[in-house]
């Protein structure tokens, strides 16, 4: 029988849960919801006990294994379908992000059409259309050579697939001071006489636009500081960094984790209410460069200062405060012995934004040369194994009795420090 074809020329088949076209029934979208699905209800179909095998349903560490083994391969299609959904958004995002700009450029137009009623059209209203119409095409066009990395958004998307506060803050002034100085260049080409290409030539003086300048640097600076910054941390084992399925617009505002952060938080307000004060001062003043207010350029300084600051706090190393021999209900008290469940407490042990099961699955356990993937023991709702102060692990037969290292490395690749227990037979 002949493949039944789609619209667009597809062959029907093809368009499976994993397909990335993102537009049908059964595009990337679908398929990650449909496995986010599978994998709730198998986790608390776990959590209530229910679906083990009889073969492993009388051993409690055997049935943790399995149960362990099975979810692990169900996260680990969750992330598959995950990465297909992020790729297909950010091949999407390309045409969203190209149509909002030109639907500035339209806004900018109806706001110039209205406020010219009543009084003449202008030079400078031509100089401003003409500003954003350059501004707008150079947009799409880095938008189409940078269309599957999210368009106009790609240079603002971090290492880690976040949009990065810093680079989106340092991105919108440079717009802005472009789109300015495009203006005047609009405004000199248009001028007659010598005394006005004098004064607008006036207008792009340091002087004039001191505040605006020095605040562009600052926050240009800051952009490559924190990249630099956040990178050595990493190197240094000092910050914890795991990659995102898709960047959200909730990245500028939180941490990895996805709660909200205060430092990112006031740069992002303070700066955009200082980019309308500036867009505002060159509205009446198209004759020169914004003046910025030493007062709020200070402002913008102090809250750019609390940013870099919250970067330098942020993250810290794992680490193992004790490790004790975890004791089932009834069970005796004793000695570390081999095929006994450990449990480890410490701090920091799940990274910001590894709280999905394909991250916690990847953690391990180093005991002595072994190294000892960390069960999933589901509840209703989430996780009680791993936590982020907590893991409880066997201690396999394969490790030698005596004095023995435990460490402890995370999904982001961090390992802690080494605590040593003692193993007896």
């Amino acid at each position: 029988m002949a493949v039944q074809e789609a619209r667009d020329g597809t062959p029907a088949g093809a368009h499976e849960g994993g397909c990335a076209c993102g537009d049908c029934p059964h595009g990337a979208r679908e398929g990650h919801r449909r496995a986010v699905a599978a994998f709730l209800s198998r986790r608390d179909e776990f959590a209530a006990g229910q679906g083990l095998p009889a073969a492993v349903a009388h051993s409690a560490s055997a049935s943790r294994q399995w149960v362990s083994e099975e979810l692990t391969q169900s996260a680990a299609l969750v992330a598959e379908r995950g990465r297909a959904e992020g790729d297909a958004w950010l091949a999407g995002l390309a045409r969203r992000s190209a149509g909002t700009v030109w639907a500035a450029v339209v806004a900018l137009l109806l706001a110039q059409s209205l406020t010219a009623i009543g009084a003449d059209w202008s030079a400078a209203r031509t100089a401003g259309l003409l500003a954003a119409l350059i501004v707008a095409v150079a947009l799409s066009a880095a938008s189409w050579f940078h269309r599957a990395r999210g368009g106009v958004l790609a240079p603002v998307i971090g290492e880690d697939n976040r949009l990065s506060t810093s680079r989106a803050v340092a991105a919108g002034w440079v717009l802005f001071v472009a789109y300015a100085v495009l203006v005047l260049a609009g405004r000199l080409a248009a001028a007659s006489g010598h005394r006005e290409r004098d004064a607008l030539l006036d207008g792009l003086r340091l002087a004039r636009g001191a505040g605006v300048v020095t605040v562009l640097a600052v926050v240009c600076g800051i952009a490559v500081l924190v990249r630099r910054v956040v990178g050595l941390r990493v190197l240094a084992q000092r910050l914890q960094k795991v990659r995102a399925d898709r960047p959200r617009a909730a990245d500028l505002l939180t941490d990895d984790s996805g709660r909200g952060a205060f430092a990112d938080l006031q740069y992002v307000v303070i700066n955009a209410v200082a980019l309308v004060f500036a867009a505002v001062r060159l509205a009446r003043r198209p004759d020169q460069l914004p003046d910025l207010p030493w007062g709020l350029a200070v402002v913008v300084l102090i809250s750019a200062a609390t940013y870099v600051a919250g970067k330098y706090a942020e993250g810290g190393r794992p680490v193992i405060l004790s490790v004790v021999r975890a004791r089932e209900a009834g069970d005796l008290d004793g000695p570390i012995r081999q095929g006994d469940d450990i449990e480890i407490r410490g701090a920091g042990f799940v990274p910001p934004g590894a709280q999905g099961a394909d991250r916690l699955s990847r953690m391990t356990v180093r005991i002595g040369t072994v190294h000892v993937h960390v069960p999933l023991i589901p509840v209703t709702g989430g996780f009680s194994n791993p936590t982020d102060s907590t893991l409880t692990v066997p201690v396999p037969a394969d490790v030698e009795p005596g004095r023995v290292e435990v460490q402890v490395v995370t999904a982001a690749g961090v390992e802690t420090n080494r605590y040593t227990i003692d193993v007896t037979e």
